[in-house]
């Protein structure tokens, strides 16, 4: 599911994410090993009760994945992508997961978006044909629900 889309950037993080995002991208090539269903399975009940991360959190998590794996960092898009799920997790937010393909030329690729937006993803992204995704139910924020009382 690899496709050079664009070289990763690598930039500073947060006090405790490295570890975290060791943890995340050690389980995400576990998981980019089984059937595309079973991650699909396995992500939505991960996703459960998160909030909406920003788009900096997003690229953060993004850039902390790709610093301590070189294979996130390289053509792993599928590991990459399932490792800032699992990251975003552990802060407690959750982007949208996304895996599919240009038929031309042809080139399959697995991403994190917020809404329709991918994040750190070049624009082109946002054209692909979506075969796969899991969109986070999140949870409402206080500030939604003092609006709707």
């Amino acid at each position: 599911m690899s496709a050079p889309i664009m070289p990763q950037s690598v930039t500073a993080s947060r006090r405790g994410t490295p570890v975290r995002a060791r943890v995340a991208a050690g389980t995400a090539l576990l998981l980019s090993l089984l059937p595309p269903a079973a991650i699909c399975r396995i992500l939505t009940q991960v996703v459960r009760g998160t909030r909406t991360p920003t788009p900096a959190e997003v690229l953060e998590w993004r850039d902390a994945v790709n610093r301590v794996s070189t294979r996130c960092a390289g053509n792993g898009c599928l590991q990459r992508s399932i490792a800032v799920v699992l990251l975003s997790r552990m802060f407690g937010a959750a982007p949208v997961w996304r895996t599919g393909f240009r038929p031309a030329p042809f080139a399959a690729h697995a991403w994190v978006a917020i809404g329709d937006t991918p994040i750190g993803e070049p624009a082109a992204v946002g054209h692909f044909l979506t075969v796969l995704e899991v969109v986070p139910r999140h949870r409402a924020s206080p500030v939604a629900e003092k609006r709707s009382s």
